[in-house]
């Protein structure tokens, strides 16, 4: 295999031919071990690679995830005092007046079956 000329995706032209180059496996799946499919895995690596670079996406503090799931899945404060025990602490918890401990996330990653890193928050902040 020649990897001279294998590279990343240089701008913005070259990043809009990848994505127009991958869409017909979409619709069309390859099947696995095949040329196509190895075609297919490297686009989404590239496409992958420059959208990271090009258009990160933030990380979004814990509370700010949990007020997310519970506006999107009609969860109410009442649903998150019956998996935290406590009015006070969700009160102070969605207020910004309290961080989101460990165990709180367990127990919310548990009854509402989301990652517990999703409320874990960027660590180097």
């Amino acid at each position: 295999m020649d990897f001279s000329s294998v590279r990343t995706l240089r701008d913005e032209v070259e990043y809009e031919a990848a994505l127009k180059a991958v869409r017909p496996y979409f619709d069309n799946e390859p099947d696995p071990g095949s040329e196509a499919a190895e075609n297919f895995d490297a686009l989404t690596l590239l496409i992958e690679d420059y959208e990271r670079r090009h258009y990160p996406i933030p990380r979004a503090a814990p509370v700010e995830v949990l007020k997310f799931l519970m506006e999107t899945n009609h969860y109410s404060r009442s649903d998150l005092i019956d998996i935290i025990g406590s009015k006070a602490r969700v009160s102070d918890l969605l207020n910004g007046r309290r961080e989101i401990n460990l165990d709180q996330i367990r127990r919310i990653s548990r009854a509402w079956h989301i990652p517990a890193g999703a409320l874990i928050g960027d660590l180097a902040a």
